[in-house]
C-alpha cells in the first residue's frame, strides 16, 4: 500500500479546495457536512495506486472547475498555483456544463474517459465515483429512497446506469485492478439495496 508524502503542494492544494468550496456555500448533497470531505476522501482512495502528486491534487481539485464559480476560481488561477499538468487532469474530468440534457451530458463524459482522458484521470474518475458510492450507501440506510431526490439523476435505475457504466470503462481502460475491484464492490451494493441481480 501506498503512503501519502504529504508535501506543501498537497497542503496547499487541499487549503485552496476547502476554501473554493467553502467560499461557494457547498456542502455534501443534503446534508450540512463540509464538501471538502469528499475531495480528501478520493485522494485517499485514489493514493492506494498512485504516488503521483499531481493526480493527488487533481483529487482535490476535481470539483472546482465544474462547482465553483469561476469569479472564486478558475483554471488560470488553478495553471498558476499547481501547474499545467494538474488543471489538464482536471479537466479531464469535469463535465461539459453547456449540455444541459444529463443523459447527453453524461454519455459525452463517458466517451471522453474511455478514448481521451489520461490514465490519472481514469484514477481519480474511479477514486470519486468510488468515494461517491460509499456516500450513497450511508446515506440511503438513513433515508431510504428520498435519497434520490438530492440528485439531479432522480432514478435508481439512472443511477446505476451511470455507476455501472463508469465501471465498464475504468474495467476496459485497464488502468488500475485495485480500483475496478473496489468499484465492482461498490457498484454490487448499490445493486444490492436496489433489489437487482
Amino acid at each position: 500500500m501506498l503512503m501519502i508524502n504529504y508535501t506543501d503542494r498537497l497542503d496547499s492544494a487541499l487549503r485552496r479546495a476547502a476554501w473554493a468550496h467553502e467560499k461557494s456555500g457547498q456542502h455534501r448533497k443534503g446534508t450540512d457536512i463540509p464538501y471538502i470531505i469528499h475531495p480528501v476522501g478520493v485522494m485517499i482512495i485514489a493514493s492506494s495506486v498512485t504516488d503521483d502528486e499531481d493526480a493527488l491534487i487533481a483529487c482535490l481539485m476535481h470539483d472546482v472547475l465544474e462547482d465553483v464559480d469561476s469569479d472564486v476560481y478558475d483554471k488560470d488561477k488553478m495553471s498558476e498555483e499547481f501547474g499545467e499538468r494538474v488543471v489538464a487532469i482536471v479537466l479531464n474530468v469535469t463535465k461539459d456544463e453547456t449540455e444541459k440534457d444529463w443523459r447527453k451530458r453524461s454519455e459525452a463524459y463517458l466517451r471522453y474517459l474511455e478514448y481521451d482522458a489520461s490514465d490519472e484521470a481514469l484514477i481519480v474518475s474511479a477514486s470519486d465515483k468510488i468515494h461517491n458510492l460509499l456516500s450513497i450507501l450511508v446515506d440511503y440506510s438513513t433515508c431510504g429512497d428520498e435519497l434520490w431526490n438530492r440528485f439531479s439523476i432522480k432514478s435508481s435505475e439512472d443511477q446505476l446506469w451511470w455507476y455501472e457504466s463508469i465501471l465498464a470503462v475504468i474495467t476496459r481502460r485497464k488502468v488500475s485492478e485495485t480500483l475496478v475491484n473496489k468499484l465492482t464492490v461498490q457498484v454490487n451494493s448499490l445493486k444490492n439495496i436496489l433489489n437487482i441481480s
